[in-house]
C-alpha cells in the first residue's frame, strides 16, 4: 500500500463527509468494458425513447479519460435526499421526493466544487471536473465499482444501510489515488416487488428498464404528448415517480436527510388538487424558481396534470 496515495484518499473521503455526502468511493478511471455491450443493446431496443442524447458520446460514457485529460481517478459520492414529509392533499398530483427542495444539480455541484478546492489546497494542482447527472457519465456503474452499493432490479443503486433515496455524482481527476476494490454483492435475491409494482410495467425484466415507459420519463423527458396507452396508469404522478423505491424492502433503512437545501417548500406540499389544476405560469415560476421541477417547464407540467384527469 502506498501511504501517500492512501493519505490522499482518506483526506478526500473525510472532506466529502464534512460536506454532507453519505458515501464516497474512489476507483481507477478506465474503460468500462462490461458496460459497452449492455449500453449498446439497451439503445438498440429503443429503451431511451426520445432521449436521443443517450446515443451521443457513446465512447465518453464508457471512458472517463475522454472527459478529463489525463484522468486517473473517479471519485463517486452519494447525497441523501430522503424525506418522510408528504403532500397534504392525498388527491393532489404527486411530485417525486427528490424535487421537494432546491435543485440537486446546483446543491451537489457547489459541494463538489468545494471538494475539488480542498484537494487543490491540500494536495496541489489537480485537474478535475464535477459531473452531476447532466453529462455522459454512468453514475450507477462507477458507484457500484466503488462499493457504494449494487444496481438493483429497478436499476437504481441500492445500499444495504441506506436504501436508494440518494443522488450520485462524480469528480473525475488527473490524480492517482488509493482505490476501493470490493464492489458490493447483489442483495435483491428473489424479490420482485419493484417489477410487480411499476404502474406502467416499465421494468421489463430484472435489471432492465424500458425508459420510454417510465413515469419519470413520461412526465419530465418526453416533449410530445403522453401516449394514450398510459391513461389511467400514471398513479397520479405529475413529476417523476417513487413507486419502485417506495416498495423496495431496502428502503426501510432510509434515514432522513440532513441537507437544509432539500427541505421541502411548505407551499408546495400544501397545494391542493384544485391548486394544481388551476396553477398559473406566474405561480409556477415563483414556486419552482430553485427547483428541479422547472426542468419540465410550465406547459409540460400542465400537460401532465391534464393527462391525470
Amino acid at each position: 500500500m502506498n501511504s501517500r496515495l492512501s493519505g490522499y484518499s482518506n483526506l478526500i473521503k473525510t472532506e466529502a463527509k464534512k460536506l454532507g455526502f453519505i458515501f464516497c468511493g474512489i476507483v481507477k478511471a478506465e474503460f468500462l468494458e462490461e458496460e459497452a455491450p449492455r449500453l449498446e443493446n439497451w439503445l438498440k431496443q429503443d429503451f431511451h425513447g426520445e432521449m436521443r442524447y443517450m446515443e451521443n458520446y457513446f465512447d465518453k460514457r464508457l471512458d472517463p479519460r475522454k472527459l478529463v485529460d489525463g484522468a486517473k481517478s473517479v471519485i463517486s459520492v452519494g447525497l441523501n435526499y430522503y424525506s418522510d414529509l408528504q403532500q397534504t392533499d392525498p388527491e393532489a398530483p404527486k411530485i417525486s421526493k427528490y424535487a421537494y427542495g432546491t435543485d440537486y444539480h446546483t446543491v451537489i455541484k457547489e459541494k463538489l466544487k468545494q471538494l475539488l478546492e480542498v484537494i487543490r489546497t491540500q494536495i496541489g494542482e489537480v485537474n478535475g471536473r464535477a459531473f452531476v447527472d447532466s453529462a455522459p457519465v454512468l453514475d450507477k456503474v462507477w458507484a457500484k465499482k466503488a462499493g457504494l452499493g449494487w444496481i438493483g432490479k429497478n436499476t437504481n443503486l441500492i445500499n444495504r444501510n441506506m436504501g436508494s433515496f440518494f443522488f450520485l455524482a462524480e469528480l473525475i481527476v488527473d490524480l492517482e489515488l488509493e482505490y476501493d476494490v470490493a464492489p458490493t454483492k447483489d442483495y435483491c435475491g428473489t424479490c420482485t416487488r419493484c417489477l410487480d409494482a411499476c404502474p406502467t410495467e416499465a421494468i421489463v425484466g430484472p435489471y432492465v428498464v424500458d425508459g420510454s415507459k417510465c413515469i419519470s420519463y413520461l412526465t419530465i423527458e418526453l416533449k410530445n404528448d403522453i401516449p394514450t396507452d398510459f391513461k389511467g396508469k400514471m398513479d397520479n404522478w405529475m413529476f417523476g415517480c417513487d413507486v419502485c423505491q417506495d416498495v423496495c424492502p431496502w428502503n426501510k433503512f432510509s434515514v432522513l436527510h440532513q441537507e437544509p437545501a432539500f427541505e421541502p417548500d411548505q407551499e408546495l406540499l400544501g397545494m391542493t388538487q384544485q391548486d394544481w389544476e388551476e396553477i398559473t405560469e406566474d405561480v409556477f415560476q415563483t414556486l419552482f424558481k430553485k427547483s428541479a421541477v422547472k426542468r419540465t417547464r410550465f406547459a409540460r407540467l400542465k400537460r401532465n396534470i391534464s393527462f391525470l384527469k
